[in-house]
């Protein structure tokens, strides 16, 4: 019988199909695994683990005043940034994160911990707690399921268990790390709902950057960013400063497509023209090894820097005003016992025929650097009863109305005597005994008389003086871009719904003067002056005046004066204008003014508040004939206003330069 199976078939095909085997073998080797070029890539670059979106920053735009003085600029700050999805898949977080700090501590860097529970044992929530973390911590017990009155020791125990903190790291470590995660945690479960990168170190030293970006931690990124710099002293309560954004902002900010730790204008020039300063951020593609190295970075989106922008602040002009203010504020409190000191004061300068705001200074100042100071703006968001200051608002009612022409004359009396309830004297009678005379309007704003005004209001009625009020800018907003306040016109009205009781007929008397509930800051007075020197034109008040590109080749925007409103009995304005000339040549101002080379408008103001000391008001434009500038000078218990007008005069002196120095006027001379 025949075998089908044979030994040598067995043996032949066993080598022809090794054989087979072995070519298709060499291939795919050839083509799977020997390429030579890919194993030379493989073997310098590790394998891909992990590919992250990060932001580039763009470049925040400048701020210069307006003869192009850099105010506010830009420097390179480096960010210790941890990224928490790229963290958590490193399994060693708390490892990272105890190089971190030390490395921080290393090089006497405090990093980020607004964790509100003590540094160390015994652990309690911090005193000082904001609301802001007030409202993190509560969302953080409340994902937790922790009870809302858990003991901080508690909660800490809590912690190092829910974060794998071994015992054997001592408290005060233990307390750092935890802090650190819970900053990173605490951004999933609070008020933003998304995970978000934490900012473990803000502009750090370069050398800082520099070891951490050497040891390629996990999730752990150094962003370059422009630190904002000012290049000047003064300003700060225009210039303002950046923050991050807070959960009120986000919300804000958002739809404009902000990221959440974005940097945003928190006050003065960096909020108001924020859309102008900041830029556009870039997006680029980074991949990196399991051991944390990068591979390859792409750059999806260039960024694109901001714009800058020219304020309408001419800073020599600001600077003189901030120190003359301050030198007078300072020379008054050296002479005066604790409760009688100056407590602010401001200084307000607007271009007439612009509208553009030139000074604005407060006292306290405000440092926009270390934030040092009282941020409180008294030039835009102070409110003071404007004194005698007033009584142009008080003659063109009674002008229109035809209570006085401008020839109408009234006996000063010394007290009005029409109510016996009420019986207010002339300032020149209370100081003196004496009386003004016979006064026309003009007269009466010359030497300030009350007694004429008392008439004048009484007779004309508080409803048109608070219309000639408003006809002046009072009672709204200038349209400034920075935070300011709109006053308070006083009328019947106003005074039930606010204080709940009745007008009276000492009330007309008192707002006739300029006390009583008128309110307005010193911009608005300033701008009121404007509108006076300017024949009747009220102009919408601005800060900016003009954006250029980033790279200063192109405009975006140049402010062009606007007319909010014209007062058309340009006739009576004239006879307000006259008046006030005649308070500088005749008048209550004429000691500081009367000489000066350049003709100046003005009028005085006295605030009695309640306080032993009264306040100054002053206000002026110049030059008279042909007018440029109008200033409004506030001193909370500056005695009176003709005790403060040499700092306008100061200020005049640098707008005008070379016409010479002050004139003092005594500290508490009884002067309207």
């Amino acid at each position: 019988m025949n075998k089908f199976f044979r030994p040598w078939r067995l043996v032949a095909f066993a080598a022809f199909f090794a054989g087979v085997l072995s070519v298709y073998a060499v291939a795919l080797y050839k083509m799977q695994i020997y390429d030579p070029a890919r194993e030379l890539a493989e073997a310098e670059l590790p394998p891909v683990t992990t590919t992250r979106a990060e932001t580039i920053r763009a470049g925040r735009g400048d701020i210069l005043d307006r003869n192009g003085k850099t105010l506010v600029t830009s420097r390179t700050a480096y960010d210790v940034v941890l990224s928490w999805p790229e963290m958590r898949k490193a399994g060693n977080i708390n490892d990272v994160i105890r190089e971190l700090i030390s490395l921080a501590s290393s090089e006497g860097v405090a990093h980020s911990d607004t964790f509100p529970i003590s540094p160390g044992a015994p652990y309690e929530y911090r005193y000082d707690m904001t609301q802001a973390q007030k409202e993190r911590l509560g969302g953080y017990l409340e994902y937790f399921e922790l009870d809302a009155d858990i003991s901080a020791a508690d909660l800490i125990v809590w912690m190092k268990k829910h974060y794998g903190v071994p015992y054997t790291i001592g408290v005060a470590e233990a307390r750092l790390i935890i802090g650190v995660r819970y900053e990173l945690e605490t951004r999933a479960i609070t008020e933003l709902r998304v995970f978000s990168q934490y900012i473990f170190a803000e502009d750090a030293p370069r050398e800082l950057a520099s070891k951490i970006s050497e040891r390629a931690f996990p999730g752990v990124i150094v962003e370059t960013r422009g630190k904002r710099e000012l290049a000047t002293e003064s300003a700060g309560h225009l210039l303002g400063y950046l923050g991050r954004l807070d959960a009120k902002d986000y919300e804000k900010y958002e739809a404009l497509g902000y990221p959440m730790d974005a940097l945003v204008g928190k006050s003065g020039a960096e909020a108001a023209f924020e859309q102008y300063l900041r830029g556009a951020d870039g997006t680029k593609i980074v991949r990196t090894g399991a051991d944390g190295t990068v591979v390859s970075e792409e750059i999806r989106r260039e960024p694109s820097p901001g714009s800058n922008i020219y304020l309408s602040i001419d800073y020599d002009l600001q600077e003189t005003a901030e120190k003359a203010l301050a030198d007078k504020i300072e020379l008054l409190n050296l002479e005066r016992e604790e409760g009688k000191r100056v407590t602010g004061g401001a200084v307000a300068v607007t271009q007439v025929k612009t509208g553009e705001a030139l000074a604005l200074a407060s006292y306290p100042a405000f440092d926009a650097e270390t934030r040092a100071g009282d941020e409180f703006n008294r030039a835009t968001q102070g409110l003071y009863n404007p004194g005698s200051t007033f009584k142009m608002v008080t003659a063109l009612a009674g002008l229109r109305a035809g209570t006085i022409s401008r020839w109408t004359r009234i006996e000063d009396q010394g007290q009005y005597m029409e109510y016996p309830s009420y019986r207010p004297r002339c300032w020149l009678y209370a100081a003196v005994g004496a009386t003004h005379g016979l006064l026309d309007v003009v007269e009466a704003l010359t030497v300030s008389c009350n007694y004429f005004f008392y008439k004048v209001g009484n007779d004309t009625m508080i409803t048109p003086i608070a219309n000639a009020a408003r006809d002046f800018g009072f009672g709204a907003a200038t349209g400034i871009e920075i935070s300011e306040s709109p006053g308070i016109v006083a009328t019947p009205d106003y005074k039930r719904e606010v204080l709940g009781v009745g007008w009276w007929d000492a009330d007309t008397l008192l707002v006739s003067i300029g006390q009583g509930l008128n309110s307005f800051t010193p911009l608005q007075l300033a701008n009121y002056t404007a509108t006076i020197a300017g024949g009747g034109v009220l102009r919408d008040i601005t800060l900016l005046r003009s954006v250029k590109t980033y790279d200063y080749a192109g405009e975006i925007y140049e402010h062009v004066p606007s007319e909010r409103s014209v007062i058309p009995e340009g006739d009576l304005i004239e006879i307000l204008k006259e008046g006030m000339r005649g308070a500088v040549t005749a008048g209550t101002a004429g000691d500081v003014f009367g000489g000066y080379k350049t003709p100046v408008a003005a009028k005085t103001g006295t605030v009695q508040t309640g306080s032993e000391i009264n306040d100054g008001v002053f206000v002026a434009y110049a030059p008279a004939d042909d007018p440029e500038i109008a200033i409004a000078v506030v001193v909370e218990k500056g005695g009176s206003g003709a005790g403060i007008m040499e700092i306008a005069r100061v200020v005049m002196d640098k707008y005008f330069e070379g016409q010479g120095g002050a004139v003092a006027v005594g500290d508490g001379e009884l002067l309207p």
